[in-house]
């Protein structure tokens, strides 16, 4: 598999409600996106930076999505549903997989912020298809299969002072 090196061609994928989730759940802290695209990129050459979000209508969630826009990401941002019976539901799993297979022809690793193990799967065909994957996430709340499934794992727990805030 491909090693790291500075004329990588990078994609930086970051599941937001995944990564609040897990720094909140844990730590009661937010996530430093600025530090994590940094680390991310690792001096490589950045290709696309995507952050999926989700529109809650909270107060802080525009500024928050300006914020990561002037950090270097592009924003995603998918409404929140809720059903008849109240439940609600937003995800991105399926948006951000299919962006990483289109991405995969111009880049040649994919780094995806996330813990959730239902990304295993495209690490295995991203993989297949000669692209690095690295993943960063919580150790403590990142699924096995998604850390197995990676040609790296960053977890983020082991550098608290650099990636929450």
């Amino acid at each position: 598999m491909n090693e790291i090196h500075p004329d990588q061609r990078v994609a930086v994928l970051a599941d937001s409600q995944n990564l609040y989730h897990s720094a909140q759940s844990v730590y009661s802290r937010n996530i430093d996106y600025s530090s994590l695209l940094e680390e991310a990129v690792s001096g490589r050459a950045l290709v696309r930076a995507i952050a999926y979000v989700i529109r809650a209508d909270s107060p802080e969630e525009e500024s928050f999505f300006e914020a990561l826009r002037e950090i270097g990401f592009e924003t995603k941002i998918k409404d929140i549903k809720t059903f008849a019976d109240g439940s609600k539901k937003a995800d991105w799993d399926l948006g951000m997989s299919l962006d990483a297979v289109s991405l995969a022809s111009h880049v040649d690793t994919v780094v995806l912020c996330t813990g959730d193990g239902d990304f295993a799967r495209l690490c295995t065909h991203l993989r297949h298809e000669g692209v690095r994957v690295e993943a960063m996430g919580f150790s403590n709340s990142a699924a096995d299969e998604l850390i197995d499934a990676a040609d790296d794992f960053v977890d983020l727990a082991e550098r608290e002072e650099t990636f929450l805030l």
